[in-house]
C-alpha cells in the first residue's frame, strides 16, 4: 500500500493545512505501518513557472526538435503522473490564498495535466480514494459577508472529482486567521468550533482513506 501526499502551504512551520493533513496521514500509517508515503512539497520544491508552457509547446514539435526546457518539462510531468498513478491513495493539503487557488498547486496541476494518462481522456485515476485538506483565513460560508469569495475550493473539487474522477473527501477549516488578525477576535469561539470539527473530519476521513480500495480503471 502507498500514499501520495502533496503540500502547497508556503509556511511549513505554522501551516494549518499541514497540521490537518498530518492527522489524515497518521490514520493511514496506523492502518498501514509498512506502507510507503511519497511526499511532494511545493513550497520546498516549487514547479518552475515556465514548465507548463514548455510542456504544451513541446507537443507541437518533433521529439528531436524539442528544446532542453521542453524535454525537462515533459519528464517532470511524467514524474508527477507516475506519483499519482502509482499510489493507492492521495492526500492534498492546499490553502486558500488571496481568495483563489494556490499558484503552487495550480502550476503543479497544469503540468501534471499535460500527461496523456491523466488528461480528460485518461482513466488512470478514476475511482482512486483521495482526501483534500483546505484551510481558509476567513469564513466564506453561505450567509457570511464574504460568501462567494472562496474561488479555490470549488475549483479544487472540480478538477479532482470531475476531471480526474477521484473518490474525494474534503476537510475544510475556515477562520484560520482568528488569533492572528485582531479584526477577527470576535469570532474566536466560532473559529475554535470549526477547528475542532475539521480535526474530527481529518481523523474520520483518514480512516476512510486507509480503508478504501482503488476502483479499477475503465
Amino acid at each position: 500500500m502507498s500514499l501520495f501526499r502533496l503540500d502547497a502551504s508556503i509556511l511549513p512551520a505554522s501551516s494549518a493545512s499541514r497540521s490537518l493533513a498530518d492527522l489524515v496521514e497518521q490514520e493511514w500509517v496506523a492502518a498501514h505501518p509498512d506502507s510507503v508515503v511519497t511526499r511532494r512539497d511545493l513550497a520546498v520544491d516549487p514547479v518552475p513557472a515556465t514548465a507548463w508552457a514548455d510542456a504544451v509547446t513541446g507537443k507541437f514539435v518533433a521529439p528531436e526538435e524539442r528544446t532542453e526546457g521542453q524535454r525537462a518539462a515533459e519528464a517532470l510531468a511524467q514524474t508527477f503522473a507516475d506519483e499519482l498513478i502509482g499510489a493507492d491513495a492521495l492526500l492534498f493539503a492546499v490553502p486558500l490564498y488571496n481568495y483563489g487557488v494556490s499558484q503552487h498547486f495550480k502550476t503543479w496541476f497544469d503540468l501534471a495535466y499535460t500527461d496523456p494518462r491523466i488528461d480528460p481522456q485518461g482513466t488512470a485515476l478514476r475511482g482512486k480514494p483521495a482526501t483534500l485538506v483546505t484551510v481558509l483565513g476567513g469564513n466564506y460560508a453561505p450567509g457570511t459577508p464574504k460568501e462567494g469569495w472562496d474561488h479555490s475550493t470549488g475549483w479544487l473539487r472540480r478538477v479532482l472529482e470531475d476531471v480526474w474522477g477521484l473518490d474525494l473527501r474534503v476537510v475544510e477549516r475556515p477562520f484560520t486567521l482568528v488569533g492572528v488578525n485582531p479584526a477577527l477576535d470576535a469570532f474566536a469561539d466560532t473559529a475554535l468550533a470549526l477547528k475542532i470539527k475539521a480535526e474530527g473530519d481529518a481523523v474520520s476521513y483518514g480512516r476512510e482513506l486507509a480503508a478504501a480500495k482503488s476502483a479499477p480503471a475503465e
